[in-house]
């Protein structure tokens, strides 16, 4: 045992040091946008998915997004009938114009990505860069505002449905 004293002392000292700093917020130790989104209190992290997004569109020259509340509603809203239904749709929750247009929003041009089945925001973002029509409306550059949902349906094929709402 005496043998070992000296790093048993010197790993209690590290561990009561690290005792001082300032605790950090608990989390599952991996990035919001890994997070397994399978389950009914899971939501997107709506901040990570904007800087994804954002830095996404930065190193294509275009400028950032920023999260709209009215574009989060829209997209809550999109999401939800996508999941009752339990079918990707643009229609299902009504004509994406008219939606928008009855929500008040006030627009000159908005885009909107539907998908279903990825379980995290870094495979729905995968997903949608790897889609010819979704990457063009995150690389739209009149775009300036987004909001994003998910909706969890369990007895769904796909489970996990997914909007992004942008507009400029």
């Amino acid at each position: 045992m005496q043998k070992h004293a000296p790093a048993l002392l010197l790993i209690i000292a590290i561990l009561a040091l690290a005792g001082c700093a300032e605790a950090p917020t608990p989390s599952s130790g991996e990035p919001s946008f890994y997070k397994d989104l399978a389950a009914h209190e899971a939501r997107v992290d709506a901040g990570a998915a904007r800087e994804m997004i954002s830095l996404y569109r930065r190193n294509h020259g275009l400028g950032p997004v920023a999260i709209d509340p009215s574009l989060e509603d829209a997209a809550r809203n999109q999401v939800m009938a996508m999941a009752r239904a339990d079918k990707l749709s643009h229609e299902v929750g009504g004509n994406f114009t008219a939606r928008l247009d009855g929500a008040g929003f006030t627009k000159n041009a908005a885009v909107e990505n539907v998908s279903a089945g990825y379980h995290t925001l870094a495979e729905a973002f995968s997903g949608w860069r790897q889609s010819k029509p979704h990457n063009e409306n995150m690389l739209n550059p009149r775009m300036r505002r987004m909001g994003i949902a998910t909706a969890y349906a369990p007895a769904s094929k796909y489970k996990v449905f997914w909007v992004l709402v942008m507009a400029d």
